[in-house]
C-alpha cells in the first residue's frame, strides 16, 4: 500500500472508532435502562426517556458509592445536572470503546507482522493496554476516589459545618481520578516495551529510581483535581509501586530469557 492509503485506511478506523464513540453517547443519554413488566414477566429494558436515562442512573449510582455520609450533593446553577450527566456520557462510551480501540489499532499494524508477531503483540501490548486501563478505573472507584473524599471532607464534619459538594465538581473529581489512575496504571507496560525494544536496560530503571520518584510527585500534583497537596499522594503512591512491579516484570523476562 502507499503512504496515502495507509493514512486512509488510519482515517476510517478512527472515523468508526468515533462514529461507535458517539452512538454510545447518545444511547446513555437518550435511553435508560428500566425493569417492565410484561404478561406477568419482569425484566429489564432500554426504554426511551430524557431524564431517567442511563448517564444519570450512572451519575446517581457515582454519587450514592462514592460520597461520604453526610455530604450532600447540590446544584448551584442551571444545566449542571445535565452537563455532568453529558460528561458521564462520555466516560461511558469511552470506556465501553476501549476493546475497538485497541481491535483497530491491532487491525492497522497487524498486516505488518507474521502471524507469530500478531498474537504476541496482540496478547503483550494490546490486549494489557485496555486491561490496565480498565484496573486503573476500577482501583480509583474502590479506594482511591472513597478514601480522599472521606479524608477531605472529615474536617469540615469534626467542625460541625454542614458540607455540601457540587455536582459539576464532584463529577470533574471523578473523571480526572478515572482518567489518571487509567493512564498511571500503563506505567509498567511501558517501561516492559522500552526494555524489549532495547531502548533502554533494567539497570536503567534500576539507578534512575530516585528521579522516577520525582517525575511521579510531579505528575500526581499536576493531575490531581484539588490544589491541598495530600490527593496526589493517591496517585503518586500506587505509581512507584507500579515502578516496581515493572523493574520486577521486567528482571523476571531478562531471567527467563
Amino acid at each position: 500500500m502507499l503512504f496515502m492509503d495507509h493514512v486512509k485506511e488510519l482515517r476510517n478506523r478512527f472515523l468508526r472508532i468515533m462514529v461507535i464513540t458517539i452512538v454510545i453517547m447518545m444511547v446513555c443519554t437518550v435511553f435508560g435502562i428500566h425493569l417492565v413488566t410484561w404478561n406477568n414477566y419482569s425484566f429489564y429494558f432500554f426504554v426511551p426517556t430524557v431524564y431517567n436515562n442511563i448517564a444519570s442512573q450512572v451519575t446517581l449510582f457515582l454519587s450514592n458509592s462514592l460520597i461520604p455520609h453526610g455530604v450532600d450533593l447540590i446544584q448551584t446553577a442551571p444545566g449542571q445536572a445535565l452537563y455532568a450527566q453529558i460528561y458521564v456520557a462520555i466516560l461511558i462510551s469511552v470506556s465501553c470503546t476501549i476493546p475497538l480501540i485497541v481491535r483497530e489499532v491491532f487491525g492497522f499494524i497487524s498486516p505488518a507482522m507474521s502471524f507469530k508477531s500478531r498474537e504476541k503483540a496482540f496478547f503483550i501490548y494490546l490486549l494489557p493496554t485496555a486491561i490496565l486501563f480498565v484496573s486503573g478505573m476500577t482501583f480509583s472507584f474502590y479506594l482511591a476516589i472513597p478514601i480522599t473524599l472521606t479524608f477531605l471532607y472529615e474536617y469540615g464534619q469534626t467542625i460541625g459545618v454542614l458540607t455540601f459538594l457540587n455536582i459539576s465538581d464532584f463529577i470533574n473529581f471523578v473523571l480526572q481520578f478515572f482518567i489518571a489512575f487509567g493512564i498511571s496504571f500503563q506505567l509498567p507496560l511501558v517501561m516492559f516495551i522500552l526494555s524489549a525494544s532495547g531502548l533502554v536496560s533494567i539497570q536503567f530503571w534500576i539507578k534512575n529510581l530516585k528521579y522516577a520518584l520525582l517525575i511521579i510527585i510531579i505528575f500526581g500534583a499536576i493531575i490531581t483535581p484539588d490544589g491541598s497537596g495530600i490527593t496526589m499522594w493517591f496517585i503518586s503512591g500506587p505509581m512507584l509501586l507500579l515502578y516496581l512491579i515493572g523493574i520486577a516484570i521486567i528482571r523476571l523476562k531478562e531471567n527467563n530469557k
